[in-house]
């Protein structure tokens, strides 16, 4: 990517089609001067006071389109550069017509993401700040939203920054060690430094669970209710989902295929799936809604296990129960309203430590509610967390294991030069994370993924 900063840029910056409004954004060192080149107003925009508005027509060789010119001088703009944006009719011609106009008049197209990056590399924003431009427009839900400006404001950047400014000083610290090994009696990392890289190391690796939130956010839970046939899976699924989407049917085995929804919990999509009942069948079609089952199974996060509370734990309920071991899993202990038979105790005996339970009624919808909240938790999500997209994971997770490396050898009484190289990647994982280092071509992936004009 070509990191000029001497060109002055422009884009539309409303999404195409038939609106009140569209606008058009020019920014760079002559973007007044560009502009005045096709806007007629009371004055020219070259001498305009900052953050102000300005009526006028946009001209070539006849009148373009009524405006609205908002004229922001450097260094109070979005890109701390001159800006201007113009407010036009919406609609596809106008806006269309008035970027023609602009780069006619000199302005060049600008890339994707291209305004937000001046931004970035005139230190408005950290590259932290930059992606979140990018996810709180692709934001699918308020807490998407909430998430991405809270990073917008710098939240996550002052903490990857004060943790950073941390890791400097013990850098500095074991380095002055190995300098001056004579003077403290050996280059080995004391117990007391040791302590802080780990306590670092456990706060970043704390941060990191924001990935598996994030990804949730934007991409959704995947979860398979299973059970055996006439647990009432398909009617906690309508329950659940809040709709009749899957058929309900006294006859055993009715599920023959895959039913989906996707619900929203503490901001979080969850993809929730009834698959047919798990048993032995001479049934072919049945059979081959097994066989989906199964493979739903293996591509879940969650499983919800469906069983019938007014029956005793059958053989079948052991198999499923073995088919589960180590998988996150929410047992619903389900037709509450025939009275419960089966032992509780026994079923937790066959799942895994910590597994939770819910008691629920899908015929009147009693304890659905708790149901859904316990499937958050299982889910392994925490309200409130930090969400990060892919590429700060990665690079915190560079950092990550760094640090863990770090830790590892001061503890076994490795040199201290050893330990400051691994503390020195780390410090570099940060200074990436948040772009006080970055190559052009980290930069070319991250604002790839804008649209043009923001």
């Amino acid at each position: 990517m070509k990191l000029a900063l001497d060109d002055t840029i422009a884009a539309i910056a409303t999404a195409p089609g038939e609106a009140g409004l569209a606008v058009v954004r020019v920014s760079g060192p002559a973007a007044l001067a560009v502009a005045d080149r096709v806007f007629r107003g009371s004055a020219p925009l070259a001498g305009a006071a900052p953050s102000t508005l300005h009526h006028g027509w946009l001209t070539g060789a006849e009148r373009v389109d009524e405006v609205v010119a908002a004229v922001f001088r450097a260094p109070r703009s979005y890109t701390r550069e001159d800006v201007v944006e113009f407010s036009c009719h919406g609609g596809a011609m106008p806006a269309r017509s008035a970027l023609a106009l602009l780069l006619a008049a000199g302005a060049r197209l600008a890339r994707p993401g291209e305004f937000t990056l001046r931004a970035f590399l005139h230190g408005r924003l950290d590259l932290v700040q930059a992606e979140a431009v990018a996810e709180l427009i692709g934001a699918r839900n308020e807490s998407m939203q909430r998430a991405a400006l809270a990073r917008l404001g710098g939240q996550l950047s002052r903490e990857l920054r004060g943790r950073l400014e941390r890791l400097a000083d013990l850098v500095a610290e074991v380095e002055a060690r190995v300098d001056f090994a004579e003077d403290v009696g050996g280059i080995e990392v004391p117990a007391d430094v040791i302590a802080r890289i780990a306590a670092l190391y456990g706060e970043l690796r704390a941060q990191l669970g924001g990935a598996a939130w994030g990804r949730a956010m934007r991409e959704g839970v995947p979860v398979v209710i299973v059970g055996q046939p006439n647990a009432g899976k398909s009617s906690l699924f309508n329950r659940l989902v809040g709709e009749d989407r899957a058929i309900v049917a006294a006859q055993p085995g009715t599920t023959r295929d895959r039913v989906s929804a996707t619900i929203e919990l503490h901001g979080a999509l969850f993809t929730l799936s009834d698959t047919a009942g798990l048993r032995e069948t001479a049934d072919g079609v049945e059979a081959l809604g097994i066989e989906r089952a199964h493979a739903a199974l293996e591509d879940s996060r969650v499983v919800v296990w469906v069983v019938d509370g007014s029956r005793p734990i059958s053989d079948d309920d052991r198999a499923v129960a073995a088919r589960l071991r180590g998988r996150r899993v929410l047992v619903a202990i389900n037709k509450q309203d025939l009275g419960v038979v089966i032992d509780e105790q026994e079923l937790r005996a066959l799942c895994d430590e910590g597994v939770r339970v819910a008691r629920t009624c899908a015929r009147s919808g009693a304890g659905v509610p708790q149901a859904l909240e316990d499937l958050a938790l299982v889910a392994g999500f925490e309200q409130g967390e930090t969400l990060l997209v892919e590429r700060q994971a990665h690079t915190l997770g560079v950092a990550c294991d760094a640090l863990e490396r770090a830790v590892r050898a001061a503890s076994e009484g490795a040199p201290g030069e050893i330990v400051a190289l691994e503390l020195r990647e780390g410090m570099a994982a940060l200074e990436e994370l948040l772009g006080v280092r970055v190559s052009d071509d980290l930069l070319e992936r991250v604002f790839s993924r804008f649209c043009i004009g923001k």
